[in-house]
């Protein structure tokens, strides 16, 4: 094997598992075994570490193609070759991750459990809730507003717009109790301004 097939592995190795990655997440299609590279050097790493999936093959593409373009039609010295080649993965897989850290993941925020708890969360009611029944709830959650069927926790009837926590969570259900049966001042709720208003 020559200097020159080593290079065009590199290259059509890297080319192609990049190219195989750009259609799986483009078009969402699964090749046998992708899944498990992705799960072990998904998005989540590129914040940590320069080796990633993507770096990788964009390493193997650039460093390929500048070795083989070097060694197959220049008569450049064959160490300079090699280390001409280094410099130019490095470099590609570098613009790569460049790409994905400042673009792609420039707002990526790891998810937090606590921000999605539901036990606590103060809301009003949307769709009135008849008493033993089921109704509906608007509230604020991770800056977006969201509703979510709601039953009363005491099986009393709750009014369209009365204020409600929710007390507790069960198979996408809020159970809630009204704010100012929770609340030693009844109007609490209207001095916090943190219950969000329809």
């Amino acid at each position: 094997m020559t200097w020159a097939d080593f290079y065009l592995i590199c290259f059509l190795v890297g080319f192609t598992l990049s190219f195989i990655s750009v259609l799986s997440g483009a078009f969402h299609i699964h090749f046998p075994g992708l899944h498990h590279v992705h799960a072990m050097h998904g998005a989540g790493d590129v914040h940590g570490s320069m080796l990633n999936f993507p770096t990788i093959t964009a390493f193997l593409a650039w460093f390929g193609g500048v070795g083989y373009l070097l060694s197959r039609f220049s008569g450049v010295w064959l160490w300079l070759a090699f280390c001409l080649a280094l410099v130019a993965g490095v470099t590609g897989s570098a613009i790569v991750f460049g790409f994905l850290f400042k673009v792609l993941l420039a707002h990526e925020q790891p998810l937090n459990a606590l921000d999605y708890e539901m036990v606590g969360v103060l809301g009003r009611v949307s769709s009135f809730i008849r008493e033993g029944g089921t109704g509906e709830i608007a509230f604020s959650q991770a800056g977006i507003r969201r509703s979510a069927p709601a039953r009363s926790d005491d099986r009393n009837a709750i009014p369209k717009s009365a204020d409600v926590i929710v007390t507790r969570y069960e198979k996408g259900i809020a159970y809630v109790r009204r704010w100012e049966d929770l609340s030693p001042d009844p109007d609490l709720a209207d001095s916090t301004g943190t219950v969000p208003r329809s």
